[in-house]
């Protein structure tokens, strides 16, 4: 990192992650909902590393993508009912912190965070609470907060008056294209995540700063941040 970004980056005074394939690893558990859904609509399944990919837009896409493009409106709202059910009582069976989250999340408790996620907001809450990380964050925003979801600018956007800073005084951190494109939209930095769902598309829309775990990030923000 050269030395003009380290003085910028030394100006960040808030964070705000992604969720799924940032925070959290629960591409298992969405893969084995996706799964069931496609049972229980008689559909031919689909292998789990397709499902990954199809994760970052929202359960409504996830849906959409995983019945095919022959597939009605009715069908993917269907489905899509089915599946929230389905991953309401089943999210946190196998989904944990990714290494390195929890003692990167302590290393900067000093900033004023927030998450910022497709994920349905209510199941959001419930994971983040179930996994002990609630008390990081000031504000959880999810796919159904706003009228449109990331990468549209409107979510980062109420969160940086939320949080009280201006767009280069914030950093987004995830793991996926979607992720990038969102921070760009809203005139934020950027730091990608090399172990997410996400990540083989960061070589396409590059993040200011790439880590292979959030315990690297702690370092590259030597400013002095203030609580808004």
């Amino acid at each position: 990192m050269d030395r003009d970004l380290q003085k910028h980056f030394g100006a960040v005074r808030a964070l705000i992650f992604d969720l799924d394939g940032t925070l959290i690893d629960s591409a298992r558990d969405l893969a084995i909902s996706v799964s069931a859904t496609l049972d229980w609509m008689k559909r031919p399944p689909i292998p789990d590393e397709i499902i990954y990919s199809y994760v970052g837009n929202g359960a409504k896409t996830l849906i959409r993508r995983a019945l095919g493009p022959d597939s009605t409106e009715a069908e993917c709202e269907r489905g899509h009912d089915y599946f929230l059910a389905f991953y309401r009582e089943h999210m946190l069976d196998n989904t944990v912190t990714y290494p390195g989250v929890r003692e990167g999340l302590a290393a900067m408790a000093q900033f004023p965070m927030a998450v910022l996620t497709n994920k349905p907001v209510r199941f959001s809450e419930h994971i983040i609470e179930g996994l002990g990380l609630a008390p990081y964050f000031k504000f959880i925003y999810g796919g159904n907060s706003f009228e449109k979801k990331k990468p549209d600018p409107m979510g980062m956007q109420i969160l940086l008056a939320d949080l009280g800073v201006h767009a280069r005084e914030a950093m987004m951190v995830g793991d996926s294209e979607v992720d990038v494109q969102t921070a760009r939209n809203a005139n934020t930095w950027v730091c990608g995540v090399t172990y997410g769902l996400g990540s083989d598309r960061l070589a396409e829309h590059p993040p200011d700063v790439l880590v292979d775990s959030l315990v690297e990030l702690p370092p590259l923000l030597n400013g002095r941040p203030k609580s808004p």
